[in-house]
């Protein structure tokens, strides 16, 4: 076979192997060496397991993804998620809608000091369905708008995804992260729009929540500040330049334990288990990195995404055209995958393309979170869906699939903005240099 061929049938192979539920990093590591080993010899693909661990696991710009890791843990364990639902609650909840409006804002707010989708949606489930179902929510619109608010982990900074992309694609770490901001609030008014709509046409499906005297809601605003100081001090020590997005983490993830500890919410059993879930994850992420890198190595060699970048840049289409089929692309594959994994799998073979067709990389970042966003609340198998699935349990995932149908429409018109208007992303990005 051809270099090029070999490394087509190795991406088919790559994905027989996930089809079968093989863990995604052990999959990308087998595929790689296979692919490698046949190119290049036996001896020099097992070169690669003693180089790429090592060379993947020292690299230095790698260490951003475990303190990020960590200042969620923190947040999540010292309860500030809960705190910044309590104040959105109380200044939103006498609204028709209004639990469900404050659930996304909870949700953004737990966005910027988390990072992750899935942590988001199964953080949030766990502190605002219950309130939602007192009241007596619709399950559709209740679970719905959970697991649509949760994917704003993925997009608002810190973000993991934002921060591997621009590892992978060798961009600004910084001018990425930044790039989240508008298109983050863009997505959570549009979401918040759309529970509006939903209650003013229906109001029995999200019925108000009592008024909170103004001395409460006021008083709610003091639970906030720990989330606004680590946001601030994270995204503003990177905007200002005084330190570097690894410090940035750094400092982010002292400031979540130091704050947690000043609250007295921080014990030395919920530190250990901070530690053990960072650890865990880390690990996970790592594997994934680990795989990613042999395939992309065995990707190399094999000149298939050179290929593919010369033979779409050939081709007499729009090149939007193909931006849109490469986005529908990501929709169709967020459905069976993490959003993490999706942008250490595909990154190797999308962004020579991306490239090629002369698009701004830190835009096309932003873009491509959204559609990973959407495809994890996407029939037939959102990731988010499930993760709101096992929060709750009495409701179908039937219903919680047609719930998050409005959310979906709400992230293709924001898609669809962003494309028109490039500088809601690149504006914030642009300004810091």
């Amino acid at each position: 076979m051809t270099p090029e061929l070999t490394g087509l049938v190795g991406v088919v192979v790559l994905f027989v192997l996930l089809f079968l539920r093989m863990y995604i990093g052990v999959a990308m590591a087998l595929v790689g060496f296979a692919g490698f080993s046949y190119l290049s010899g036996l001896s020099t693909g097992l070169s690669l397991f003693g180089m790429v661990p090592y060379s993947t696991a020292s690299f230095y710009s790698f260490s951003i993804i475990p303190l990020f890791v960590l200042m969620g843990q923190f947040a999540f364990y010292s309860g500030m998620s809960q705190d910044i639902y309590k104040a959105v609650y109380k200044w939103f909840g006498h609204f028709p809608g209004g639990l469900g409006m404050a659930t996304i804002l909870g949700c953004a707010g737990f966005a910027a000091i988390s990072g992750s989708s899935l942590a988001t949606a199964a953080t949030m489930g766990s502190v605002a369905l219950p309130e939602m179902k007192k009241y007596r929510y619709d399950d559709g619109l209740a679970t719905g708008s959970i697991a649509a608010g949760g994917t704003l982990g993925i997009l608002i900074p810190p973000s993991i995804g934002f921060v591997i992309y621009a590892i992978l694609t060798e961009e600004s770490v910084g001018r990425l992260l930044l790039a989240g901001i508008l298109p983050g609030l863009l997505l959570s008014a549009l979401y918040m729009f759309t529970i509006y709509l939903i209650s003013k046409r229906n109001p029995g499906m999200a019925p108000p929540g009592p008024r909170a005297p103004y001395r409460e809601r006021l008083k709610s605003l003091s639970g906030t500040w720990g989330m606004l100081l680590l946001f601030l001090l994270v995204m503003g020590g990177i905007y200002s330049g005084v330190f570097t997005p690894i410090e940035a983490a750094g400092i982010g993830a002292f400031g979540a334990l130091l704050i947690g500890i000043i609250r007295r919410r921080m014990t030395f059993a919920l530190v250990l288990r901070s530690l053990q879930d960072t650890l865990r994850t880390t690990g996970m992420i790592f594997l994934i990195l680990i795989g990613a890198e042999i395939f992309t190595l065995f990707l190399g060699i094999s000149k298939l995404p050179m290929f593919l970048a010369d033979y779409i840049g050939s081709l007499e289409l729009s090149r939007y055209l193909i931006l849109s089929f490469v986005l529908f692309f990501y929709i169709v594959l967020g459905c069976v995958l993490d959003g993490i994994a999706m942008i250490i799998l595909t990154i190797p073979i999308i962004f020579p393309v991306i490239t090629a067709l002369h698009f701004d990389p830190v835009w096309f970042g932003v873009l491509m979170v959204i559609v990973l966003e959407m495809g994890l609340i996407t029939p037939p198998v959102g990731l988010n869906v499930f993760v709101i699935g096992g929060v709750a349990k009495d409701v179908p995932l039937s219903v919680i699939f047609r719930g998050v149908v409005p959310f979906l429409a709400a992230s293709l018109i924001a898609l669809v903005i962003i494309m028109a208007i490039p500088d809601i992303a690149l504006l914030i990005p642009t300004k810091m240099r």
